[in-house]
């Protein structure tokens, strides 16, 4: 069975697949472009209850899951939380950056894996599509992007990064998104839009 074209249907994109403990993982994270135009205007969205985005992705993944027999999985679950960032790298399509965030292959340092499936039994597994990480043959910008070196080869400082935010000069990362994550060459090729990102950090940093 291939599985992208039903999760490509909820404007959802297989982020990589893998064997784990006897079962197949698929790895779910939003499809550009027009991941954004679907979400806003879902329920979820503009009932104006909490934690919009996650409602969406349970409800959307969770309807995904019935229809294949497995069983939704999500980031948020637990503790013992899901070992997403492990399944990531084991997919063969995500690979620790620079600065320590993900990077995939497609999605660049905008991966967000917005839940997984879970199937019985060891699926076929799709090839690679590249073999390696990007960031080999990479200038890494994401290095010294941020403007006040909060995010870095030698780790994130959290609190500079919101203190940052709460400046004028700050508006530029709220409005249009973390600009470690814009600058690398994949993000830039993904087709996020700048009202996702601008979300995003409204949840990160609210005001």
């Amino acid at each position: 069975m291939s599985w992208a074209p039903a999760a490509e249907e909820m404007q959802l994109e297989v982020f990589g697949m893998l064997h784990d403990a006897g079962e197949t993982i698929v790895l779910l994270g939003p499809h550009e472009p027009g991941f954004w135009a679907q979400f806003s205007s879902s329920s979820e969205y503009l009932d104006g209850a909490p934690d919009p985005l996650d409602r969406w992705s349970k409800r959307m993944i969770g309807e995904l899951a019935k229809a294949w027999g497995g069983q939704a999985v999500f980031p948020s679950d637990g503790p013992p939380y899901p070992p997403f960032f492990r399944w990531a790298q084991e997919s063969g399509r995500a690979w620790p950056s620079p600065v320590t965030l993900l990077v995939h292959e497609r999605a660049g340092l905008w991966v967000s894996f917005r839940g997984a499936i879970r199937l019985a039994g060891e699926r076929p597994l799709p090839k690679p599509e590249t073999s390696g990480s990007p960031c080999q043959t990479c200038p890494a910008p994401c290095t010294t992007a941020c403007p006040v070196a909060a995010l870095t080869q030698d780790g994130y400082d959290l609190p500079r990064c919101h203190a940052y935010l709460d400046t004028e000069a700050g508006k530029t990362c709220l409005e249009g998104g973390c600009m470690v994550r814009v600058v690398c060459p994949l993000s830039q090729t993904y087709g996020r839009l700048r009202e996702q990102s601008h979300f995003h950090m409204k949840a990160f940093h609210p005001q």
